[in-house]
């Protein structure tokens, strides 16, 4: 591990936006790691991605598709940990594999026999959705590690979740092997914080089955089944990520970011359409009040007019 970090060249360095196809991609990322850390493959489905610059490690979890959509085509929590000057380690997926690949338990094997993580002061893993039941899953492997799920799964498991049928196609894959019951898994981390949308059924389902007294439980209402997005389009996801990595990341500091709804015009058109689509006229009227009193929303104050002279 690196013993002096350097934010700013970390930070100008990770970029693989010139890369036009796969092949290029790929070779980037190798470039990019060829000082301190590497990018190898895991099998025949996934990469093991690693910037080795400082004391703190994100292990993060995304798909290929979700990386190369990015404008610098690397991963998300990169950008967290460049700016930080802290170490990185993703694991990439080809797709919807939620990482049960025996390629991956052996890497993930092969780093505890290495005592790769007691090498850091502190590991935070993330994921979403997928990833989120991926850094639940393979925290295990860190004791005392922060987690931070969005959405996370419990299984695929359609004997434990055969509710879920979002993605059947899971289904045919092996969740009672080694690392599959995330719940379980999360014995021994530090805090694990999941964050979810109650209104989603599913996803509430999956998060009540993480019970452990070291869980927080970081409710969403409104934000949808895929809370990553609008986090990170209202700037909440690097701070929440940054917080976790200092060793801040708490409930009352969520709950004091997550206020910044009150000015994201997305969550802010999801509570005036549930509303009326609940058929409440009058508290439809009461949200436009509240968004016009504090913001230069036309379509809300259009809507205003409209109900305050249905209304009378």
């Amino acid at each position: 591990m690196s013993e002096t970090a350097h934010p700013s060249r970390a930070a100008t360095r990770y970029d693989a936006s010139m890369a036009t196809d796969r092949a290029s991609w790929l070779a980037r990322l190798e470039e990019i790691c060829e000082e301190e850390g590497y990018f190898e493959p895991l099998g025949a489905r996934h990469h093991a991605f690693f910037a080795d610059e400082g004391s703190t490690l994100l292990v993060s979890f995304e798909t290929v598709d979700q990386v190369r959509a990015r404008p610098d085509q690397m991963p998300f929590a990169l950008s967290v940990a460049a700016a930080k000057g802290w170490s990185q380690l993703c694991i990439m997926a080809e797709g919807d594999t939620w990482y049960r690949d025996p390629a991956v338990y052996r890497y993930f094997d092969r780093l505890v026999d290495d005592a790769f993580f007691e090498d850091f002061d502190r590991v935070v893993f993330y994921g979403a959705g997928m990833g989120a039941y991926a850094a639940c899953a393979f925290s295990v492997c860190a004791p005392g590690a922060t987690v931070l799920a969005l959405a996370p799964r419990a299984t695929q498991d359609p004997a434990v979740a055969g509710w879920d049928r979002r993605t059947l196609a899971a289904r045919r894959l092996n969740f009672t092997d080694r690392f599959g019951y995330g719940p379980d898994m999360i014995e021994g981390t530090g805090e694990v914080f999941v964050l979810h949308d109650p209104r989603e059924m599913a996803d509430a389902m999956h998060a009540a089955l993480y019970t452990k007294p070291f869980v927080r439980q970081l409710r969403t209402p409104f934000l949808g089944p895929q809370p990553e997005v609008p986090l990170a389009a209202m700037g909440i996801l690097p701070l929440l990520l940054t917080a976790a990595g200092e060793g801040n990341l708490t409930p009352g500091l969520f709950h004091a970011l997550w206020r910044r709804r009150r000015v994201f015009g997305p969550w802010l058109k999801a509570i005036l359409a549930h509303v009326e689509g609940a058929g409440q006229p009058r508290r439809a009227l009461g949200v436009c009040r509240s968004v016009n009193a504090r913001l230069q929303a036309p379509r809300f104050r259009k809507r205003q007019a409209e109900l305050e002279a249905q209304l009378g």
